[in-house]
């Protein structure tokens, strides 16, 4: 069984940072990609940030472009996501999420199959 375990999230005051980690545990489990979305309260769930792992290639949403940095580690089934400068509008439930699935681009929450339960972010004003 394939688990995902987000940490790593909390309150900051608007112009800080948090570090949000994922770990997905299972024997044989290999992602294809991760990547992390939010959901903000009335909100449908958004692309946040995602990685392939074959070649690195990275995806951003263009919110949080110069701001979110995701990084992280295949053999150890682990992603991270960096964020700074956060604002307000940053404020959501993060969610990490894993692909087994070959696609064009990762971008998009149909192209990932297994999710973690989330971890909030509040950012103050």
């Amino acid at each position: 069984q394939v688990q995902l375990v987000e940490s790593g999230g909390g309150l900051v005051q608007a112009g800080g940072s948090l570090r949000l980690s994922c770990a997905a545990s299972g024997r044989t489990f290999r992602s294809i990609a991760m990547g992390w979305f939010r959901q903000a309260p009335g909100k449908e769930r958004e692309f946040v940030a995602a990685i392939r792992w074959s070649g690195g290639r990275l995806y951003y949403a263009d919110s949080v472009k110069g701001r979110f940095t995701i990084s992280g580690d295949n053999a150890k089934n682990t992603v991270y996501l960096q964020m700074n400068s956060l604002k307000p509008e940053d404020t959501a439930v993060y969610y990490c999420a894993a692909s087994t699935y070959y696609s064009g681009t990762y971008d998009y929450s149909d192209t990932f199959n297994y999710w973690g339960q989330g971890t909030q972010v509040t950012v103050s004003s």
